[in-house]
């Protein structure tokens, strides 16, 4: 493995953790937070959260956990090439959605809508909460304490929130700021208007690849598409047209694959490429350089970047707003909906929830309660616990 660029993040040169814990002769402070990660509850939860097919749809589609370790895997090879800490990138990838709710993101824009009076709920901040509130395994202290690095790829991995003045941006314009950005638990400020290492932007560019190349091989097992239906789609067509010219007589699903791995590298080697002129451009001497760099710097390159938008408007089309994938959505919706406001009204959760959540009359500090707990509902809990509320009774509008 050649050497740390000096733009790296340094794990001997961490801003630390809130709570100090002692050295470790065989792991750097990285590798504990990723494997604090990987040992916690909401982790294991991911294995049975819908990532765009409902879990139990299939045992071959990608659940959240699925998704979660191929968005490891290609953060890896990112941050290798570029001379990165590949353990923070892997930390931040592991740790990117934790916050998801069950049944993907419909159960993040109810949660949302519900949440509309109290704050709103936005998953990348509730992968926060997680890490520094909610998973409670440690005698000493709530949360994983991870080290300000982790905690600051993991809230700032798309981006900044604000700008230099406080005032939001990107989609946090019309969405204003998530609730609890001034409450974040951590060593050090977060530094919320610039922009996370090299390491968080690898984590986050490898979840882009992961969604374009895998979504298309889950919605071809779905059958809602056919691999040929993809020779005219930007970023994807001239793989496949490729592939079927060069092994035509092969079976179906090797194809598949064959485009499918092509599609990864060409972006990785795409993003790698792009990073290492826009990283000579700006000649970083320390990762805070990069942090004040004004912009992402691991990205794909302007032609590649407009053919994925391509690609995203073709699944959104033909996937991910199509009757076979918006039936289960409205479902899930309606039942996430009626889990929140039972739960609102009546406090009726299970242990310490209810009790936490009983303890306080409706309004927001309850609506938060719920909200926790809902989020981290794996997909058959939440289907278990509608049945436990409603009698057998399916979700209806």
């Amino acid at each position: 493995m050649s050497e740390q660029a000096s733009y790296a993040a340094d794990p001997t040169q961490s801003r630390g953790r809130l709570y100090p814990i002692s050295g470790s002769p065989t792991r750097s402070e990285f590798q504990r937070d990723r494997d604090r990660i990987i040992h916690s509850t909401a982790f294991r939860r991911l294995q049975y959260k819908t990532q765009v097919f409902l879990h139990h749809e299939g045992q071959h589609f990608r659940t959240r956990l699925t998704h979660t370790l191929e968005v490891s895997q290609m953060a890896r090879s990112i941050a290798r090439a570029l001379r990165l800490n590949e353990d923070l990138a892997e930390a931040v990838a592991l740790a990117h959605d934790l916050g998801h709710t069950p049944f993907g993101h419909a159960g993040e824009r109810v949660l949302n809508e519900k949440m509309g009076d109290f704050g709103g709920f936005d998953h990348n901040m509730q992968a926060i909460r997680v890490v520094t509130r909610l998973e409670n395994r440690y005698a000493e202290h709530n949360g994983l304490n991870l080290s300000w690095e982790a905690l600051e790829g993991i809230l700032k991995h798309n981006g900044p929130l604000t700008d230099s003045e406080d005032r939001p941006v990107g989609r946090y314009i019309h969405d204003w700021l998530p609730f609890g950005l001034d409450d974040i638990p951590a060593s050090a400020d977060l530094m919320v208007s610039t922009h996370a290492s090299l390491e968080a932007q690898a984590a986050a560019i490898a979840d882009d690849i992961a969604y374009n190349a895998h979504d298309i091989d889950d919605a071809i097992r779905a059958r809602l598409i056919e691999l040929p239906d993809l020779v005219d789609v930007p970023l994807v067509g001239p793989i496949v047209r490729e592939v079927l010219e060069r092994y035509p007589d092969i079976e179906r699903s090797r194809q598949t694959h064959e485009v499918q791995r092509r599609l990864i590298t060409r972006a990785i080697e795409d993003v790698i490429a792009t990073a290492e002129y826009e990283i000579s451009g700006i000649a970083p001497r320390h990762s805070d350089d990069v942090r004040h760099a004004g912009k992402t710097l691991v990205h794909f390159s302007d032609e590649t970047a407009e053919a994925e938008r391509g690609l995203k408007t073709f699944m959104f089309e033909k996937v991910y707003r199509s009757e076979d994938v918006m039936v289960p959505v409205r479902r899930s919706q309606q039942l996430v909906a009626q889990l929140f406001d039972r739960y609102f009204e009546t406090g009726d959760m299970p242990g310490s929830w209810g009790e936490a959540a009983r303890a306080v009359p409706p309004g927001a500090a309850r609506a938060r309660i719920v909200a926790d707990f809902v989020a981290g509902m794996t997909d058959p809990y939440a289907e278990a616990e509608h049945l436990r509320l409603f009698d057998g009774k399916g979700p209806v509008e």
